[in-house]
């Protein structure tokens, strides 16, 4: 396009290719090739990676190197059991990855999939029907009812044209299309005079001229933002690359020392040395981290989807939510029904409200806070709107849903919740006048049961209020109409008029001859009813809500406001928007609370502006504009029964109920599993640097080694990974949707995590080489010690687990919280039997069975961790006690 967009040309400006204005002549057969050659087709396009490449970077990934270290050195020791556990583990990581690139793609292609087929054109001054993808700038397209329009048009006939855009613009209702000429700079909502590719007809006919094909449309220009919205990692995924690579470095570090250390004190042979160095590395690289995070954050995906209607597409996301700061989310089908519903009606002298929401017919019509007794006036107002109506509310198998108009479709549901569905029946039509955008209303002439003829009529107040017959105060009704517009509501006017007999047409000149005027409707869409519960939760819990809506600014605020998003809303427009500089839409977009008159580039835009100001951020979302923002989003959250599959394929998480109330439930859930990942963390690192601590002190005091490799890879690869499964089950601790969300600079230890690691690690180290060389001291064999080692680290993690399940102490109410921890203890203690007394178990892990006393000595010298790790408990919990009443 030129500077002038194409909502700005008048239909006089099209003179060069229709010099008389005959738009039915067309562009000629050979203009449109040559158009055709020289812009292309009209397809959206987007470059692929093929998917073997896309699986093997998967791999580019640093706990992936741990991994497949680790499994290279078991494959050297010949361990090839441990080493085909680790390849399964890198390889469920490769295609969990590979599955989130993949969707992004099939985003793209719902996106094309949503692209006409054929459309209706005129060349040579003929009307053909072509491939869409041959339509070229310049071209008059046909449009009529049931058509998806195939290009961005601009309008240049219009009979009684409207367009479903909601998708596009999140208005719920379908808009109006006019020819007039618009000016300055004009919302995407608000461009009247334009269609969009991928939009649908709902009524009515018109012709417009093609401005822009394939990339350059609207929809085109949402595919474009999809495809450059690059993959974020995950807050969990960053700290736990950090962590690992923190962890290798040290481990890797350490080991080039000693064995320098070794080859310089000349303690142990060049082979002895690099075994012993080896088996150090093993003992301290925590292996089980990755397949234990991945276990925790699957249990957490199966749990969403069984108890709480939610599908996590990727298994980070399910954590995410729980270090959320800022949900932003489309209003239409998201925080509202996307459902037209008739809330207020005013009668001459009674002002009447509606319960119920949507277009399921429950609900009633309340004087004072009672059932409203059903006058003839009444009743006649819900004729009224029933008859001057050429919608059909149907009961399906999502429940009732409109085959035409959402304002008719609210009108009908309203008839339905004083008259029954299944028994209503309309009067006998005579004739029907539709929905005209020159007079802005919609009559029937019925036959009544009694013989007389009536007209009903329901249209724009401006329009009917001039043709109200008798004693009428239309300086009072437009008070109506003004207060129930400043709420943010859509005013209806209705009326009635009995004729002749032998009148049998409704005509314009008919109406003019005046009505009965019975009163107006305030029509919404109203917000979810589980909506503003949750968002009060959230707000407890710290996690701001912003609404991002292509509709009008005052409709979004008054439904923010009925949301409770802030005590005070801030509402800002796209255009004001587009005015900032990009400091300042960081500020703006902490600061507002709603945006309104967006375009799909702003919602991207808002939510990049946030994540650029340190937030983590969620969006939810619906539509086909809401894609590029949900791509962005550090989680995309899309609606699975109202939902676009655009939506839907951009998401990380789809809500199959459409109940934006799961998004709190998900932030607990997603809490609940950081603890339980972190806690699992605490739990297994101390273990592996005790293992390597021990073989780290055995090479500095020139001893024999006391563990064999394959033992170290038993205490890490089985008894860490099982005794962890404990946390997968582990509730909630009290108070967990009262604390602020984490920072999103956090890490997953902070200090006295570091300082509890050490004590933990070097008690567990100390204790354990006490207790072994004090069995050789008494004439127990090395095989013995050794196997007596392996039980003790193996005890002291039980009794540490009980330690690290609940910031209270140990043997509290917590205590039995999480039954299936027993199960798995007892599980473990099996195992450990298993690998002390089992003879194969005993040949190829150099175990031997224990006495009774040398296990009684094991289980007493294992409690000195968990005692010390209870200790340090019971100070800081007196501290912060202290602390407390300090300030207080």
């Amino acid at each position: 396009m030129t500077k002038t967009h194409a909502y700005q040309r008048a239909v006089a400006d099209f003179a060069q290719d229709f010099p008389e204005g005959n738009f039915e002549q067309g562009l000629d057969a050979t203009e449109a090739q040559s158009r055709l050659a020289r812009d292309g087709h009209n397809e959206l396009t987007s470059p692929t990676t093929p998917k073997w490449r896309i699986f093997l970077r998967q791999f580019n990934n640093l706990i992936i190197y741990i991994l497949l270290f680790a499994a290279l050195l078991t494959i050297l020791m010949r361990h090839y059991s441990d080493a085909i556990v680790i390849a399964i583990v890198v390889i469920i990581n490769a295609f969990i990855g590979y599955y989130q690139e993949v969707s992004a793609a099939n985003a793209l292609a719902k996106i094309k999939a949503m692209m006409a087929t054929q459309a209706s054109v005129y060349r040579d001054g003929m009307r053909i029907d072509i491939p869409a993808s041959d339509l070229v700038v310049g071209d008059v397209v046909f449009l009529e009812a049931g058509d998806n329009v195939p290009a961005d048009l601009r309008i240049v006939e219009s009979d009684n044209l409207r367009i479903q855009e909601s998708a596009l613009t999140g208005e719920a209702d379908s808009v109006e299309k006019t020819i007039t000429a618009l000016s300055g700079e004009i919302p995407l909502a608000d461009q009247h005079n334009m269609a969009f590719a991928t939009t649908a007809v709902t009524n009515g006919s018109g012709l417009g001229v093609v401005t822009a094909i394939a990339q350059a449309t609207q929809i085109g220009q949402i595919s474009t933002a999809v495809q450059a919205v690059k993959p974020r990692k995950t807050p969990l995924m960053r700290e736990i690359d950090h962590l690992g690579s923190s962890v290798s470095y040290v481990v890797l570090a350490v080991a080039v020392v000693l064995f320098g250390l070794g080859l310089w004190l000349q303690i142990y042979a060049v082979s002895a040395l690099a075994l012993a160095v080896v088996t150090m590395i093993v003992g301290s690289m925590p292996e089980g981290l990755p397949a234990t995070t991945s276990v925790i954050l699957a249990m957490g995906v199966s749990d969403m989807a069984k108890n709480q209607h939610a599908i996590v597409k990727t298994l980070p996301a399910v954590e995410t939510l729980g270090s959320v700061d800022v949900i932003t989310t489309d209003k239409t089908g998201t925080l509202t029904e996307n459902q037209m519903t008739v809330k207020d009606i005013y009668l001459e002298s009674e002002h009447l409200t509606v319960t119920g929401d949507g277009y399921t017919p429950s609900g009633q019509i309340m004087l004072d806070d009672q059932p409203a007794p059903l006058t003839e006036q009444l009743s006649l107002f819900l004729q009224a709107g029933y008859e001057a109506n050429d919608t059909v509310l149907v009961s399906g198998e999502q429940g009732f849903e409109i085959n035409g108009e959402p304002t008719d479709g609210a009108f009908l549901t309203l008839y339905y919740k004083q008259f029954n569905y299944e028994t209503a029946q309309p009067e006998t039509e005579i004739d029907m006048l539709p929905f005209d955008s020159d007079y802005r209303y919609m009559a029937k002439l019925v036959q009544l049961d009694s013989g007389q003829k009536r007209l009903f009529i329901k249209g724009s107040p401006d329009k009917l209020l001039p043709l109200a017959q008798g004693d009428f105060d239309e300086a009072h009704w437009n008070q109506v109409v003004q207060a129930l517009s400043l709420e943010g509501k859509r005013v209806v006017a209705v009326g009635y008029q009995d004729v002749a007999s032998d009148v049998m047409e409704v005509t314009h000149e008919l109406i003019a001859q005046g009505i009965h005027f019975l009163g107006v409707a305030g029509i919404m869409d109203p917000p979810q009813a589980s909506v503003v519960k949750a968002l009060q939760e959230m707000r407890r819990a710290g996690v701001a809500v912003k609404m991002i809506t292509g509709d009008h600014p005052l409709t979004a605020k008054t439904i923010g406001e009925q949301l409770g998003l802030a005590d005070n809303i801030q509402v800002m427009t796209g255009q004001e928007w587009e005015a900032l500089d990009a400091d300042q839409q960081q500020v703006a977009a902490r600061t507002h609370q709603v945006f309104a008159r967006t375009t799909p580039q702003n919602k991207l835009e808002i939510v990049a502006a946030l994540q650029a100001d340190g937030q983590v951020t969620a969006m939810t979302g619906d539509g086909v504009n809401d894609a590029p923002a949900l791509r962005q989003a550090d989680i995309g959250v899309a609606m699975g029964i109202k939902g676009t599959d655009v939506a839907k394929d951009a998401a990380d998480m789809i809500l199959t109920d459409d109940n934006f109330s799961t998004m709190s439930a998900a932030i607990r859930e997603g809490r609940r599993i950081y603890d339980n990942i972190r806690k699992s963390i605490l739990f297994l690192l101390p273990t592996s640097f005790a293992e390597g601590l021990i073989v780290a002190l055995t090479i500095l005091l020139q001893r024999e080694m006391p563990l064999q490799a394959a033992q170290l890879l038993w205490i890490n690869m089985v008894s860490a990974i099982t005794i962890q499964f404990a946390f997968i089950f582990e509730p909630a601790e009290a108070g967990l949707m009262l604390r602020p969300p984490r920072s999103n600079h956090a890490h997953l230890m902070n200090r006295h995590d570091v300082f509890q690691m050490a004590y933990v690690s070097l008690s567990m180290a100390a204790v354990s080489l006490l207790a072994y060389d004090w069995l050789l001291s008494v004439g127990a064999d090395q095989a013995t010690a050794s196997t007596m080692m392996v039980n003790i680290i193996v005890i002291s993690k039980i009794f540490y687990l009980f330690n690290i399940r609940t910031n209270a102490l140990a043997f509290s109410k917590a205590f039995f919280t999480n039954q299936k921890a027993f199960a798995i203890i007892a599980a473990m203690i099996g195992l450990q039997l298993v690998l002390t007394y089992v003879p194969f178990m005993q040949q190829w892990f150099y175990t031997e069975p224990l006495t009774g006393m040398e296990w009684l000595v094991a289980i007493v010298v294992a409690t000195v961790p968990f005692l010390l790790a209870e200790l340090d408990k019971v100070i800081r919990h007196w501290h912060t006690r202290w602390a407390t009443k300090q300030q207080a």
